[in-house]
């Protein structure tokens, strides 16, 4: 199915090639099967956004690409379950927002709202999902964690002073007033939308300066999160293939030498299971205390799996897929950029 808005959207941003394999691989909500040509909905935007990222995330990450690239080849689809991204709570943040915030003010707008919040404390970290209530099955959830560096020592603090205190806002003016129409009307015209979308999927990036590789070594010696926010930022930490059989994949995944997570993580309710590939391995620059410019080798971004069982919801009185996560789960799932780390 093409929704002819989120069509234009994706085109206007990556090009006729990117988003014809973009919708060939993804789900597409039910609900955009209507839409009103050259007016932009929230949960269209929604989706053009989160495709978008989905595109972003294969271009850094291999082995998610040869993943997707073997399940379309086959046959199949990706159902994009959600997108994870990290960010630090911090006061000394340069001009972002510091942490959730940063991102809250383009999700809410968007139409998502948040769905549960799951406490990391193994990692010095607070997480938040956000689904889509127009559609909140089908347009890919965010889970958002925030690192508390007063959980640290002074001196991890003060490198985290060091690397995020730079940080540039990557909303113009321009954006924050359509946001702002946006919420107020859960729509924008199609010409708004376009010049709105590269703006909040560069909100998924770096937007602080190339961190100092001393202040590097601080902060990972005690949190390989933190490490990997001074050199990925907020881009998406990972994206979610929602599959029938986790387990079976995973053993598959196993059998053709891929990296996969040594064990599933299975959630205390009994019906989310997770796992994932180790994260890809890419080169980074670090300023060196000389002020040249060095590159190293560090923990990129990653590809998940989950399979979600279904709950009887009270309140509908159905059966419904259970949607949300598991502290237990996700700490186990961050690791996966932590064994990379060096």
């Amino acid at each position: 199915m093409r929704n002819s808005n989120v069509e234009r959207l994706l085109s206007s941003l990556l090009g006729r090639e990117k988003t014809d394999a973009l919708f060939s691989t993804l789900n597409f909500p039910a609900i955009l099967a209507d839409w009103e040509e050259g007016t932009v909905t929230r949960a269209e935007l929604a989706q053009a956004m989160n495709m978008a990222l989905f595109e972003g995330l294969l271009a850094r990450s291999p082995n998610a690409r040869n993943y997707t690239h073997e399940t379309v080849a086959d046959g199949g689809t990706v159902f994009f379950d959600h997108g994870a991204l990290r960010t630090v709570l911090w006061p000394h943040n340069g001009a972002l927002p510091p942490g959730e915030a940063a991102f809250a003010r383009i999700l809410r707008p968007l139409g998502f709202r948040i769905n549960g919040r799951y406490p990391l404390d193994k990692l010095g970290m607070t997480g938040r999902a956000y689904a889509h209530e127009d559609a909140p099955d089908e347009i890919a959830q965010f889970f958002v964690s925030e690192l508390h560096p007063e959980r640290f020592s002074a001196a991890f603090q003060q490198a985290v002073t060091a690397v995020v205190g730079t940080s540039r806002d990557p909303l113009t003016p321009a954006a924050v007033t359509q946001l702002w129409e946006l919420e107020r009307d859960g729509s924008l015209p199609i010409e708004a939308a376009q010049a709105l979308l590269p703006v909040i999927v560069g909100a998924f990036a770096r937007q602080h300066d190339v961190p100092g590789e001393a202040d590097y070594e601080v902060l990972l010696k005690e949190s390989a999160e933190m490490a990997w926010i001074a050199t990925e930022g907020n881009a998406f930490n990972h994206a979610t293939d929602r599959v029938v059989d986790v387990f079976a994949l995973a053993q598959a995944e196993k059998d053709k030498g891929r990296p996969m997570k040594t064990e599933v993580e299975r959630s205390r309710s009994g019906r989310v299971f997770q796992t994932a590939y180790r994260a890809d391995v890419v080169s980074r620059t670090f300023r060196a205390n000389d002020g040249s410019l060095v590159m190293r080798e560090v923990p990129g971004s990653f590809y998940e799996f989950i399979t979600r069982k279904r709950m009887f919801d009270q309140g509908s009185r159905n059966w419904v897929i259970d949607l949300r996560f598991d502290a237990g789960n996700a700490q186990g799932i961050f690791k996966m950029t932590a064994n990379a780390a060096a």
